[in-house]
């Protein structure tokens, strides 16, 4: 009897040093993470603040080049950080899905469709502002069932503001249309902003407050690209690719505006949505480098599709290949191509953030 009360306290014993040196090594594991948060402002800082500097001076060439080089690969992390966060099994979460999985493809067909109908049916501006307002209508309702949807999976929390507040975008879309898609061209890189911030949450908590202190500064940093930007001479001027980088900025919309600090503005945004994309997503978001599959459920479960999903990102990959040499033979065609199938990951986005809610 003595003997297994001996071996009962070494047992106990041993169970709380190891209960020590596990809350030590977590403690490690903290302080390491707060200790790696000043290298990730700082680079975040130098990535704002060079880009302000170089947009400033060069807007029209840094839109040209940047999405020339960032616009595939951003797309191919983009969808590699989707697929990594798609579950096997869809569970009680299946109706949110069907409606993200079949709503923004039918989506991004309807807003590549409706120009072409509207210029062969000779629709007139009366009738274009028409069917803008009921894409932008269709959107904001894809948008709330996918809120309601997701309100049904998380308890605790009140979402019943998500038709009132939809009902007003929708009158909104109907009473300023052309503001109403100027307002996505520009909110939607702050999307990767708030992806960024969610993932830190979740997988560097310790981050968090360094990486909101950076974005404070991100009002003064649009402030300098506009000091820089507005002695330089009108783009839109320049040719019929400055023209089109001019209007898809705004400047048929805002005209009492420059359009060199509309295209600047516009520019310097969707740089940090590359950046954010392209180095901050996958430094937290995900576990292995981009490239290395083995991790993501849809391709290490028992259940999964590692082949299928294997092939969709070498699809991809082969994409972006194909975009760099459409953009060296036809930069113009190109980029209107781009940016009317790029909706696809706007609406794509949508889903997964309110997942991370």
């Amino acid at each position: 009897m003595q003997r297994l009360l001996d071996v009962g306290r070494f047992e106990t014993a041993g169970s709380r040093a190891r209960g020590r040196a596990s809350t030590d090594g977590q403690v490690g594991v903290r302080a390491g993470a707060r200790g790696f948060a000043w290298p990730f402002a700082l680079a975040a800082l130098a990535l704002m603040c060079s880009s302000a500097l170089l947009v400033g001076l060069m807007p029209l060439q840094l839109s040209v080049l940047t999405v020339f080089l960032f616009a595939g690969p951003h797309n191919w992390v983009e969808f590699r950080y989707f697929v990594s966060r798609m579950p096997v099994r869809w569970g009680r979460s299946r109706a949110f899905f069907r409606v993200a999985l079949l709503g923004a493809p039918l989506l991004t067909v309807a807003y590549a469709v409706w120009p072409h109908a509207a210029r062969a049916g000779g629709w007139g501006a009366a009738g274009w502002l028409t069917a803008s307002a009921l894409w932008n209508t269709l959107f904001v309702g894809w948008v709330v069932a996918l809120v309601l949807l997701r309100a049904r999976e998380t308890r605790g929390r009140d979402w019943s503001w998500a038709l009132p507040a939809g009902l007003g975008l929708a009158a909104l879309a109907w009473l300023y249309p052309r503001w109403w898609g100027l307002a996505l061209v520009y909110l939607h890189p702050l999307l990767a902003l708030w992806f960024l911030d969610r993932q830190l949450r979740k997988s560097r908590p310790a981050w968090l407050g360094t990486y909101r202190a950076c974005l404070c500064l991100l009002p003064l940093l649009v402030a300098a690209v506009w000091w820089l930007a507005a002695g330089g001479p009108e783009v839109g001027s320049g040719g019929a690719l400055a023209a089109r980088v001019a209007e898809h900025a705004g400047a048929e919309v805002l005209r009492g505006v420059p359009d060199r600090l509309l295209v600047a503005t516009h520019v310097y945004l969707e740089t940090i949505h590359y950046g954010v994309w392209l180095l901050a997503i996958p430094l937290v978001g995900l576990k292995t480098a981009p490239w290395r599959l083995g991790r993501i459920p849809l391709v290490s479960h028992p259940r999964g599709w590692p082949r299928a999903t294997a092939l969709v990102l070498a699809c991809g990959a082969l994409l972006v290949l194909a975009l760099w040499a459409c953009f060296s033979v036809d930069y113009l065609t190109t980029r209107d191509v781009y940016f009317t199938a790029a909706m696809l990951h706007v609406l794509a986005e949508v889903p997964f953030l309110l997942r991370l809610l």
